[in-house]
């Protein structure tokens, strides 16, 4: 609190020396006023000549002194920002701390404590942060955008987000409808065992199908995405498919993970009930279900062995796909994922998990067919349980209170309805949410910001020791040639760029199921048109109203989207230390991406190419080696972190927080300290830090903890916090932090 009630007093101070004597003359004019009974110039002796002399050149240098005292301490100390948003956000700031931690010794603590305290996971969530909290904002826009039929000049596909949304809203509808939808498909494609004699010889027709008109990867997945070593088109490529779990390891490990594999079982079990199946027979299938995706997991390439994309790359034609693996008719797949686009066999192909795909196709070539088709219909059902009638939400709802810890809670209808129109219809979405919400000078503002953040990057380069000059030139051109993409795609604005992207997408008022499968053929359709040709910068992976960011290495750039451009992560009315540590270092952390473990391996033109000298490259193993360390000796819940696995999301904080502290010093330079906040006695460089670690707090269960050790590729959010802050000399130094204090050790690992 000290530098709060020091300006305070001094102010204070000034004002009662002045106020009880106001009206009288200093004892110095006294002495200079006509007509008063003091001694002449010239009665005076020399020596008293002098000491007079002196005193007033004393008077006057002291006169000088206060002066420019005063000037500068103005400069350095602009006083209080007491605007009803700083008086607010410093409320909010306060109320997150927690004041009995010491900074040093636990900043995620003292930043989030109160902030945890006062903030108990609400009931159907499984984690809760400013994240979720600020989507669940942006959901409400959305809702009400979505609500408001009376809207005048709509779209097309404008209107289309609010029938999409309509329809999936019509309850008595669906409940009508039952399970009928998804029986009939499942007879559509071929039927399966659970309701009926099975034993047709079919698995390669209904591959395609399930592959390419309903989206689903059983053994592997095929998509179209730009060519990693030429930029400049897009190509086919094939990888290693998800499971049912979230990760191999549920499977693997089953001692550690009994319950959630005893759940996934009474889960799938209770789905083909409510599809007509016995519970005796379907408890027979689903168990081989289970057991199947567990040999699957045992071939699955775990995904800190992925992240060298060299070494996984593999360019063929479609025909050599048949060496790899022999089970799968491949010229047929293709041509029916990819209509109506002509294929042929010198088609190139970009495979990702060369040996796994042998060893699915072993796999499937060993394995009883009715078992395979029953595990083809089971993706399917899975990924339209919710799209289906009350039973099937309530069954999954079961299921995920035990996978993510969840409480039991009648999550309403319209926020799954919102999240699915704006997976659908994302871009129509967004240009109402755009409209609606974003200020366009805020583009301009974060466009100028990020500039900001890039330079001071740049200009960090030349003081990273260990990279070879001709490496640190070429990775300077790299950032410079960033492409930045702020808020939205231009084309949402243009209502007949935007009608046409979604001309094929036809959307009924009172048919939900029907709607979803005409998205499933629409974006199978989207993707084939992709193939060959140029990838489009207005492609974007995430809708306008999405709260993240991302970096695309193929394309070089990154993506702001609009949903993340407000509080807590900025505002235009905050002090920039917030918005620095908030936006800035989310804008950092994108740009520092393109400098990871991963993306360093892509050039400034976005190909996958060794760009490096091999000295470079060494060297920053070792230096990468100190994150893996430190980060893998962090644990949850008794539960180490994977440091190797995080490694690039670690890189990105580490690098995210050093460019937009140094970006913010530079603000400071060229327009001086800002004013501080009150009553939070904190200085702009503490705030700063302050401001960073507040946008991670978070409160999570236990399963959920579990969950994301295994599959995230983010630390836990105490440790993006602590881990990246021990790193930097600047933050001991603002806190005052003594030498091998926890916060402070004396080993920092250091990259970018």
């Amino acid at each position: 609190m000290s530098t709060y009630k020091r300006a305070t007093l001094d102010e204070e101070d000034l004002v009662d020396s002045t106020s009880d004597d106001v009206y009288a003359p200093s004892p110095l004019q006294v002495n200079f006023l006509p007509g008063q009974n003091s001694m002449c110039w010239v009665d005076k002796t020399q020596k008293e000549k002098r000491l007079l002399f002196l005193v007033c050149l004393l008077s006057v240098a002291m006169f000088i002194s206060f002066i420019s005292a005063g000037v500068f301490y103005n400069q350095a100390h602009p006083g209080l920002c007491l605007s009803e948003p700083c008086i607010t956000v410093a409320s909010s700031v306060m109320g997150a701390l927690d004041r009995s931690v010491d900074p040093c010794h636990d900043f995620y603590n003292f930043a989030c404590g109160g902030w945890v305290k006062n903030n108990p996971l609400p009931e159907g969530k499984s984690r809760w942060g400013p994240f979720s909290n600020l989507w669940e904002h942006n959901m409400l826009v959305m809702k009400r955008l979505l609500e408001n039929t009376t809207m005048k000049g709509l779209s097309k596909a404008e209107e289309k987000t609010q029938r999409y949304f309509q329809a999936c809203m019509n309850e008595s509808k669906i409940e009508e409808l039952g399970a009928k939808p998804l029986q009939e498909l499942i007879s559509k494609i071929g039927g399966w065992a659970l309701t009926e004699p099975w034993d047709k010889d079919n698995f390669q027709e209904v591959l395609r199908t399930v592959s390419a008109s309903l989206r689903t990867s059983p053994f592997f997945t095929v998509f179209v995405s730009t060519d990693s070593k030429n930029s400049n088109s897009n190509v086919i490529q094939v990888d290693q498919s998800s499971l049912g779990l979230p990760s191999r390891d549920y499977y693997l490990n089953k001692t550690a993970n009994e319950k959630y594999l005893t759940a996934y079982l009474n889960f799938l079990v209770e789905l083909g009930v409510l599809l007509g199946g016995s519970e005796e027979t379907s408890k027979t299938l689903m168990k081989d279900i289970v057991d199947f995706e567990t040999t699957l997991a045992n071939i699955t390439v775990p995904l800190e062995e992925r992240r060298d994309e060299e070494l996984i790359y593999h360019k063929v034609q479609a025909k050599d796909l048949k060496d790899l693996a022999p089970v799968i008719d491949w010229m047929p797949y293709l041509t029916e994922v990819f209509t109506p686009v002509t294929l042929n066999e010198s088609e190139p192909v970009v495979v990702y998990a060369k040996e796994y795909l042998q060893k699915v196709s072993e796999l499937i070539s060993k394995t009883n067919k009715s078992l395979l088709n029953n595990y083809m219909i089971m993706k399917v059902v899975r990924k339209m349980v919710s799209v289906l009638d009350q039973r099937f939400q309530d069954a999954e709802q079961r299921f995920l209170e035990v996978m993510y810890g969840t409480k039991k809670s009648c999550t309403p209808r319209w926020k799954l309805c919102v999240s699915d129109t704006d997976s659908a219809l994302g871009f129509a979405l967004g240009a109402l949410f755009v409209k609606d919400t974003f200020a366009e000078d805020s583009k301009a503002i974060a466009e100028e910001m990020v500039a900001e953040i890039k330079g001071a990057f740049e200009d960090s380069l030349k003081d990273v020791n260990w990279m070879d000059s001709d490496t640190k030139k070429a990775a300077k051109e790299k950032a410079d040639a960033i492409y930045n993409m702020v808020g939205y795609p231009e084309f949402i604005m243009n209502a007949t760029k935007l009608d046409k992207v979604f001309n094929d997408f036809m959307v009924v008022s009172d048919l939900y199921f029907q709607n979803v499968m005409q998205y499933y053929n629409f974006s199978a359709r989207v993707t084939a048109d992709q193939l060959r040709k140029a990838p489009n910068r207005n492609q974007w992976s995430m809708t306008p109203p999405t709260v993240n960011a991302y970096y695309n290495p193929t394309k070089n750039e990154m993506v702001l989207p609009a949903g993340i451009l407000q509080a807590p992560f900025y505002s235009r009315s905050w002090p920039k230390a917030l918005n620095f540590g908030g936006i800035g270092v989310v804008m950092g952390h994108e740009l520092t991406h393109a400098f990871d473990d991963q993306g360093r391996e892509y050039d400034k033109d976005g190909n996958l190419r060794p760009w490096w000298k091999n000295s470079s490259v060494e060297a920053f193993k070792r230096q990468t080696q100190c994150m893996v360390e430190q980060y893998g000796n962090y644990s949850i819940n008794k539960e180490l972190l994977n440091g190797k696995h995080t490694l690039g999301e670690n890189i990105a904080d580490n690098g995210g927080l050093k460019a937009a502290y140094k970006a913010y010093v530079n603000w400071i330079k060229k327009n001086g300290e800002e004013a501080t906040l009150p009553a939070l006695g904190m200085t702009n460089h503490q705030l700063f830090f302050v401001g960073f670690a507040q946008v991670w707090c978070a409160v999570r269960t236990p399963e959920s903890s579990h969950e994301g050790v295994i599959t995230d590729p983010h630390s836990p959010s105490r440790f993006r916090v602590i881990g990246t802050i021990s790193n930097s000399q600047e933050f001991s130094k603002h806190f005052g932090c003594k030498a091998d204090a926890p916060m402070n050790p004396k080993h920092k690992c250091e990259l970018w």
